[in-house]
This record gives C-alpha cells, sequence and structure tokens, in this order.
C-alpha cells in the first residue's frame, strides 16, 4: 500500500459525532511523548498532525480519510500529568467505548518508545484492544536513538511480552526505517477486515 491522498474529515470524542459511512478505521495510539504525530506526518508524506512543543495536544479523535477508502484515526495520546484529570477520565470513557463498540475499527496500531518499551499504560491499553478482539500493529518508534543489539532485544522483548505473533515494525522517522512494513501491516490490517465484512 502506498497513501496518495490524505484529507482531514473532523474532530470528535463521542460515538454519535465520528464520521458516518461503512468504511474501516486504523486508529493510531501510544503515549503523549512517543512521536505520534511526527510519524503520521512522516507515514503520509504530509503535515497532517500538529507537533506540539508540549505532549498531549491532542485531545480530540481526529479522523482522516486516506485514499478514499479508510480512516486513520489519530487517538488522543495517554499518560501526560498536566491535562487536567477530568479530560483524562473522558478520555479513558470514550476511548474505551470506541475501542470496545466501533465495527468499523479494523486494528489499532501503538507505538511504544524503543528505548524503553512497554509501560503500564502501554500495557492497559493492550489489554483494552485484547479484550475487544481488535487486531494490533505494534510499533517501536525512534529506532535512530538506539544501537542495532539494543533494537533487536527490545523487538524480541516486546513481542514476548504483549504475545504477538509476529515482531513489532521498528521504525525512525528521521532516517526513514520502517516506512513499506508498516505500510504492509496496515494494508493486512485493512485486508482482514475487509474479508470479514464483505457484502455487509
Amino acid at each position: 500500500m502506498e497513501i496518495k491522498d490524505v484529507t482531514f474529515d473532523r474532530s470528535a470524542l463521542r460515538a454519535n459525532a465520528i464520521p458516518k459511512g461503512f468504511v474501516p478505521h486504523l486508529a493510531v495510539a501510544g503515549r503523549s511523548n512517543v512521536g505520534k504525530s511526527s510519524l503520521l506526518n512522516w507515514l503520509c508524506r504530509r503535515q497532517i498532525a500538529r507537533v506540539a512543543k508540549a505532549p498531549g495536544k491532542t485531545r480530540m479523535l481526529n479522523f482522516f480519510l486516506v485514499n478514499r477508502s479508510f480512516f486513520l484515526v489519530d487517538l488522543p495520546g495517554y499518560g501526560y500529568a498536566k491535562v487536567h484529570k477530568a479530560l483524562r477520565e473522558q478520555w479513558n470513557v470514550e476511548l474505551g467505548r470506541y475501542v470496545a463498540a466501533e465495527e468499523r475499527l479494523a486494528g489499532v496500531m501503538t507505538l511504544i518508545d524503543i528505548r524503553h518499551g512497554p509501560t503500564a499504560l502501554d500495557l492497559e491499553l493492550q489489554r483494552m484492544i485484547l479484550d475487544a478482539g481488535r487486531e494490533r500493529i505494534v510499533v517501536l518508534t525512534k529506532a535512530d536513538k538506539v544501537g542495532r543489539s539494543h533494537r533487536s532485544r527490545m523487538q524480541h522483548d516486546v513481542q514476548h511480552a504483549l504475545g504477538t505473533a509476529t515482531p513489532p515494525v521498528v521504525v525512525s522517522v528521521n532516517s526513514g526505517e520502517g516506512r513499506k512494513e508498516l505500510l504492509d501491516s496496515m494494508e493486512r490490517v485493512l485486508t482482514l477486515w475487509r474479508e470479514r465484512h464483505q457484502g455487509a
């Protein structure tokens, strides 16, 4: 798959405000400082997500229509302490509902900083995704910040810790590493969803 066309559709939080139409969603989630906005811009080869100076700025679900065939959904970053507690609690409720109940959600791309590995919040998100029966794409970001041995060890450790069938995709926005592998993983998840919903 190659991303040729990206259009911002809307920002929403509550389920009744998200886009209509029976096309698959592919969500992107990660801690507030994992580099999610930079990765989205790099992946789409254009500025679609604003890279903030301070983490925790994505406060809604942002829907981008890609190739007129699926929505890439930028989820709010989690784990940033300065975001007001009431807003964090609302995110938890609405995101939990979206992941558990949205039938168009083909899968969730979860970003983990390769330097640190999964945190307790990352593991909590993984449990939420598994409980909902969603496909996962686990991505280790910032690969250029570590050496080859650390990279290989973290791939193995994260795969074991999260119980994924395949090793995480290792990417670097700075070096360009892993873009094709990530796009291939996205295509696999979207194809699985379409096969399950043919004729719907």
